[in-house]
């Protein structure tokens, strides 16, 4: 079983199209959509959705008002201000404001009668689904939620299980754009990093982070560049960093009007199309699949 994860150093360059088209070309792989912030795979997979479930990526705190006896030792503990006191009239009460709860449980361990609890909090939910190409495994995160790493690594367990179930014999992940948690945890566990860069100035700087946070856990890295016939001058500073980088650049796919219209049509240019971009990201996946059985 190999791993190819494609990713960006920002959202945009059109790392999901080429992911999208590398699983019509594959016929029977395992996609998994690690953007969870911002998934669109779906939108040009057209998944059916087999399974969901909730995801529980946090803890937020719960007051037991029966056994609180408000002896206030818990007031003012709380750094993010999400436990306060309330007073109504002569009363008084022990509120939590859950979307200020960072799940720390200092309130929990200072209260002396254990009116505080822990309780798992859904911040998302993942899919099973069935593609025309394959299984794929996605998710949505809260908007706002913490703990996206996890949700990433739970998405990627589930897509290797699910290749062994199906005796697949490659996972294509969706990567995260950026160089952040979620990025990481993706990129883990790759054989092979297909880096999808732009040639502008932004897109060489977006490109010499990723590679450098790629570099630095020894992962094969390769380059694909998106609109390369735009600015010849900026390709060819890419191409110098990638060969700095020791990093083999697969391909060089066209600026493709094609490509604009079945967008707009909610399509993958693979579908029933004939143009020169679906054909150079073909040609880049047939290098991938000469790389990955050199390993």
């Amino acid at each position: 079983m190999k791993e190819i994860v494609v990713v960006s150093g920002k959202g945009g360059t059109g790392k999901t199209t080429v992911l999208a088209e590398y699983a019509m070309k594959a016929g029977n792989a395992v996609m998994a959509d690690c953007d969870v912030d911002a998934p669109n795979l779906h939108m040009l997979l057209k998944p059916k959705t087999l399974h969901r479930e909730s995801f529980v990526g946090s803890k937020t705190a719960s007051v037991d008002v029966g056994r609180c006896t408000l002896c206030h030792k818990c007031d003012g503990v709380c750094r993010f201000d999400a436990l306060r006191i309330v007073a109504t009239g002569e009363d008084e009460r022990v509120e939590i404001d859950i979307d200020r709860c960072e799940g720390c449980a200092v309130c929990a361990n200072v209260c002396p009668e254990e009116a505080i609890e822990m309780r798992d909090r859904v911040v998302g939910e993942w899919f099973v689904s069935e593609t025309a190409y394959g299984t794929m495994i996605h998710a949505l995160l809260e908007p706002g939620a913490e703990n996206s790493g996890k949700l990433v690594a739970m998405v990627k367990q589930m897509a290797k299980k699910t290749a062994r179930e199906h005796k697949a014999e490659l996972i294509l992940v969706d990567g995260p754009p950026g160089i952040g948690c979620q990025v990481i945890s993706a990129l883990s566990g790759a054989d092979i990093v297909v880096i999808v860069a732009e040639p502008t100035i932004s897109g060489l700087s977006d490109f010499r982070r990723i590679a450098e946070l790629a570099s630095g856990f020894r992962m094969r890295c390769t380059l694909l560049i998106n609109k390369a016939d735009l600015n010849e001058e900026m390709t060819g500073a890419l191409l110098e960093e990638a060969k700095s980088r020791g990093i083999e650049c697969i391909g060089r796919v066209p600026y493709d009007e094609a490509l604009l219209t079945a967008m707009a049509k909610g399509e993958s240019i693979g579908e029933g199309q004939d143009s020169p971009a679906t054909a150079e990201i073909s040609r880049s996946f047939d290098v991938l699949l000469g790389l990955l059985s050199d390993q």
